[in-house]
């Protein structure tokens, strides 16, 4: 792996600031719907989660906190955390507004020690879009054994590394399955629809499958399930069509790529 830029998780907090406001604003997030009612959550996350009445859930790189604040109207105790003060101060507005009581924590996941003062939890969530925004996966490994209590359960849910080797436009393979580059990048807009003006400097790492399961299995999880799927739930990529089941696949790959994968770990 690629030296990692001391100003890495600065340089993602201020596009993730940005992205926020305009994502809060987006067909893609639909915050009127979900204002209303509507579960965020997809399908896949949860047929995973299953009964949360009465669990506390740490629920990692939250965003602005529709899926928290989803698992909070399913009946848990959930604590968010987000490295975007912007994307936290949302979320908990947006919480006031719906009269619930979740929480909401600005912070690195990689130093979730200095924000939860030796927390523990039922259940620790994280999907989509999330471990390619560290570095390495030992440390992130280790907090979240820490901080999940005696046979409480981690789930992620996560896009395929395999995606993450692409261009934008899936015309050519252009990074490493592996973790051997630190990859900077300008970007124009995002990826809902809206924030054009958008101008973008992100820091991200693509982690092998093999990358995760070791973290995970060294810091003495059990690995209960795995899963791939050759769908996304979301219409978040450049070329896609539709999955005839719903969700959409990777426009000529249809079927034949993994796009996302889900794991399930418990703590002995």
């Amino acid at each position: 792996m690629q030296s990692v830029p001391p100003d890495y998780a600065e340089i993602n907090r201020h596009q993730w600031n940005q992205r926020t406001l305009v994502h809060l604003q987006s067909a893609f997030y639909d915050m009127e719907s979900f204002l209303k009612g509507r579960n965020s959550l997809t399908s896949i996350e949860r047929q995973l989660l299953g009964e949360v009445e009465g669990l506390s859930v740490l629920h990692l790189q939250c965003h602005f906190g529709q899926d928290s604040l989803s698992l909070a109207r399913m009946g848990a105790k959930v604590t968010g955390l987000d490295l975007s003060d912007e994307a936290i101060r949302q979320a908990s507005q947006i919480n006031d507004q719906l009269g619930l009581s979740a929480r909401f924590v600005c912070g690195d996941v990689l130093a979730m020690d200095d924000h939860l003062q030796g927390e523990t939890f039922d259940i620790i969530f994280t999907s989509f879009g999330v471990v390619g925004w560290l570095p390495s996966l030992e440390k992130w490994g280790e907090l979240i054994s820490r901080h999940l209590k005696p046979g409480g359960r981690f789930i992620l849910v996560e896009f395929h590394p395999v995606v993450w080797m692409f261009d934008d436009y899936f015309t050519h393979i252009a990074y490493a399955y592996f973790n051997r580059q630190t990859i900077c990048e300008e970007e124009v807009g995002t990826y809902t629809d809206g924030g054009e003006h958008l101008q973008l400097t992100s820091v991200s790492w693509n982690h092998s499958l093999s990358e995760v399961f070791s973290a995970l299995l060294r810091a003495g999880l059990q690995v209960v399930s795995f899963d791939e799927y050759d769908y996304s739930p979301f219409n978040c990529f450049n070329q896609t069509s539709p999955a005839p089941d719903g969700g959409y696949y990777i426009k000529g790959m249809e079927g034949k790529l993994p796009v996302t994968y889900a794991i399930v770990c418990t703590k002995p």
